[in-house]
């Protein structure tokens, strides 16, 4: 099939009508249509967000490329439509589509749902049931595709548990290819099921059943069948030298929130903070070679057309060959004017050094993550910086000609003080003041902006505050009262804006995380009264939630406001993400003792991962440069 052959789902009178059409119509450049013969598996996947969040996710665009390269499978793309044409879909009884063939989602083999938020689960159900889809699981037939899941929040994947056939724990490049040779022994559904279930990765709800104790928390998760692992163990990308990486990937026709080309340089992370769970379920850190990521570089300048390429991990100042990369994407780059992005930066000399070379921008905002104001809250969280580390950053970022400072931190971390709120403000204060103290008065720009924003913690799954209860409402929003006080009082005050989340969404984010498949009634009573978009504040609505769990009968607070017991069976416990239980009730502990842990450069603190033998667990720099 050509693009040009396409008869598209929706007429120019309904495109006309809505915000952003091109959302809907595919087309766009290194976009994939293929032919019916050879193909014989049809997948689509599904970013549950806007079409501008869904094509900046990496994921995305690596099994897109990934399955596209094999001839017997047609991976194309769908997102959830923004509310205009969600009501004129219904109007019109139009069912939902891909964007390559324009073809209804229902005659799929596969729907593949990237899972990266918990606000994005009453979006799947809009997604499903546009297509025609049975929202259940144990309501499809032979017919309808399955419905698999991916992506950072299967690590908890139990809310969802009665929407979804299949959810595949791990990194996509490993077992897609398996099972996807198994469907095409053309078993029955529940038989390709069962089958499916003794791939490493793959997580069948179903085949599965829970009991409860009295009190509410969960008892036992254990297998229908015999020949079910009692555990599912993720899967993981040894080699990233060897796997694949898409050099050119859809480049939108719509400004995309990032809107560059990406170069993954490495995954995992080497810091063990406690609140963080990517740091903990990507592990162990890996990193690519020069010379594989210099040869990906060149290909998507060549590709997509974009001028700017970043940088992308979950700490790039950690990539141990950064100095050597850097040195020749900067002649690489300036030849043919493309900038150079650096997220994920520690603010050290170096990392100021790298950014004075590479960004072609004005030098008006550079952001640190202190996460908390006091040095005994970061020690509590294991952030591994000083307060010494941050004033000497952003000396150095003053004397390099920046003057506007973006600090994030977090409220309601477990064991806070009033004391540690107000070490927010103070430490605005100390940089504002450190500004002026640096910076002669005749080479100032203006006045020093220090923008600080807090979010509320949510304790998350395979991290060391699994255990922990979450702050009230009120308790966040008093907090943030209080640190705003905080700053009112500051000598700097003027310099410094402060901002922070909403609270109502911290809530449900905070339930949904740590939830059981219970959830599921009320994720579903939730979409069915008008929940839509709930990531998105102006859609939100924290009352359409509280209702729904009083008519399903279920109670909010037993999940985020109470600290669980050492040995309470977790919904997530059926999962092996490679770190131990044990190992993360010791960092539990050491949180409470305020006590700091080395990162893995630095000590290997015998968290577990080292059983799959790769990365800084098998060699200090990860593989050769």
């Amino acid at each position: 099939m050509r693009f040009e052959d396409r008869k598209l789902a929706l007429p120019d009178r309904i495109l006309m009508k809505v915000e952003k059409p091109a959302r809907y119509t595919g087309g766009e450049p290194n976009s994939v249509c293929k032919e019916a013969d050879p193909v014989r598996i049809r997948f689509c996947m599904c970013f549950p967000d806007v079409y501008e969040i869904g094509m900046s996710h990496l994921g995305l665009q690596i099994l897109y490329g990934m399955m596209n390269a094999w001839e017997d499978v047609w991976c194309e793309r769908v997102f959830s439509p923004w509310q205009d044409l969600d009501r004129i879909l219904r109007e019109e009884k139009i069912p939902l589509f891909a964007l390559e063939s324009q073809d209804p989602l229902s005659g799929f083999d596969f729907i593949g749902i990237t899972l990266q938020y918990e606000m994005c689960y009453v979006n799947i159900l809009q997604i499903l049931d546009l297509a025609g889809i049975p929202l259940h699981a144990a309501e499809r037939g032979e017919n309808d595709p399955i419905v698999i899941g991916g992506g950072p929040c299967t690590y908890n994947p139990e809310p969802l548990a009665d929407f979804f056939d299949l959810f595949y724990i791990g990194e996509g490049e490993t077992r897609y290819r398996e099972l996807f040779d198994l469907y095409e022994e053309g078993l029955p559904r529940a038989e390709f099921l069962h089958r499916a279930a003794a791939i490493e990765g793959m997580y069948v709800p179903s085949l599965y059943k829970t009991e409860y104790h009295e009190d509410g928390r969960l008892l036992s998760m254990t297998p229908v069948y015999d020949d079910v692992p009692v555990s599912v163990k993720k899967t993981l990308v040894k080699e990233l030298d060897d796997c694949f990486y898409p050099t050119a990937p859809v480049v939108p026709l719509i400004q995309a929130t990032q809107d560059r080309a990406v170069l993954e340089v490495m995954r995992g992370c080497i810091r063990g903070c406690r609140f963080c769970q990517a740091g903990q379920i990507y592990k162990p850190t890996r990193w690519r070679s020069v010379e594989k990521l210099l040869e990906y570089a060149r290909e998507l300048m060549q590709n997509t057309g974009y001028d700017e390429l970043s940088l992308s991990s979950l700490s790039t100042s950690d990539y141990p060959y950064l100095n050597e990369l850097l040195q020749e994407l900067i002649r690489i780059c300036s030849e043919k004017k493309i900038n150079i992005s650096l997220p994920s930066l520690r603010i050290d000399a170096f990392s100021l050094d790298v950014m004075n070379k590479v960004q072609d921008v004005k030098k008006n905002s550079l952001t640190f993550a202190p996460e908390a104001g006091s040095q005994r809250m970061r020690d509590v969280i294991n952030k591994g910086i000083t307060r010494e580390e941050i004033l000497n950053g952003a000396e150095m970022a003053f004397r390099g000609g920046w003057n506007r400072v973006k600090l994030y931190f977090m409220l309601g971390l477990p064991g806070e003080r009033p004391e540690d709120v107000a070490a927010i403000a103070e430490l605005c204060n100390d940089i504002a003041a450190l500004y002026y103290e640096t910076v002669p008065k005749e080479q100032r720009q203006g006045r020093v902006n220090i923008t600080a924003s807090s979010s509320f913690f949510v304790p998350k799954p395979f991290t060391a505050f699994q255990w922990a209860p979450m702050d009230r409402m009120e308790s966040f929003l008093k907090k943030a009262a209080y640190c705003k006080e905080s700053v009112m009082k500051q000598l700097n005050q003027k310099s410094i804006s402060y901002h922070y989340h909403d609270s109502g969404t911290t809530l449900i984010e905070g339930v949904l995380a740590r939830g059981d498949r219970r959830l599921s009634t009320v994720i579903e009573t939730v979409y069915r009264n008008g929940g839509l978009f709930d990531a998105w504040t102006e859609s939100f609505s924290l009352e359409r939630w509280l209702d729904a769990f009083e008519s399903c009968g279920l109670d909010p607070d037993f999940y985020v406001f109470r600290e669980r017991e050492k040995d309470e069976f977790f919904p997530w416990d059926l999962i092996d993400c490679g770190v131990s239980k044990e190992y993360l009730y010791r960092e539990w502990l050491n949180a409470k003792a305020g006590k700091v842990t080395k990162n893995c450069a630095d000590k290997c603190a015998a968290c577990g991962c080292t059983s799959y033998m790769c990365g800084i667990c098998i060699s200090p720099k990860g593989g050769a440069a």
